[in-house]
């Protein structure tokens, strides 16, 4: 899971196991069977981050009714991530990627500008996995404000 390659529609969804807010296991596995939104940002309880989960909470009915599960991925620690969730009452759960292997096999870590000067950082962008576990569509430039319009367009 260490290296980033470019991800396309129509190719199986990178295999994955990581820890959610609770410390338990999250596995791409346990979402065989269902659609799958995994979603991709840089920071709890930034304004765009904020937008962007309380978006996905407020029609988080929506995705349950057409079959979807909804996880987010940040490199915030799980203590940060159940603040994030209890603060804003987030109905899903939130992987902590620490270590960024996830973010790294979704090629959701890369270099961004800011003011002129490049960093590495997250790239925010959203997959929309299968009940087989193939990308459908891959959302790289993210309205935080009306996500889940950009979600049920696939």
């Amino acid at each position: 899971m260490e290296k980033s390659i470019q991800l396309n529609s129509g190719e199986s969804a990178p295999m994955f196991s990581a820890l959610d807010q609770n410390g338990e296991i999250v596995t791409l596995e346990q979402y065989i069977g269902k659609k799958l939104v995994l979603y991709f940002y840089p920071r709890d309880n930034t304004p765009g981050c904020t937008a962007e989960a309380c978006n996905l909470r407020d029609n988080y009915s929506q995705f349950l009714e057409k079959g979807y599960e909804v996880v987010g991925v940040s490199g915030d620690s799980q203590k940060s991530h159940k603040n994030f969730i209890s603060k804003y009452k987030l109905p899903f759960k939130l992987i902590s990627d620490v270590d960024k292997k996830l973010m790294k096999a979704y090629n959701a870590w890369g270099e961004k500008k800011l003011y002129g000067k490049s960093y590495m950082g997250v790239l925010r962008k959203t997959y929309i996995i299968s009940k087989e576990g193939i990308i459908e569509k891959i959302i790289e430039k993210v309205k935080t404000k009306d996500h889940t319009t950009q979600i049920f367009e696939v």
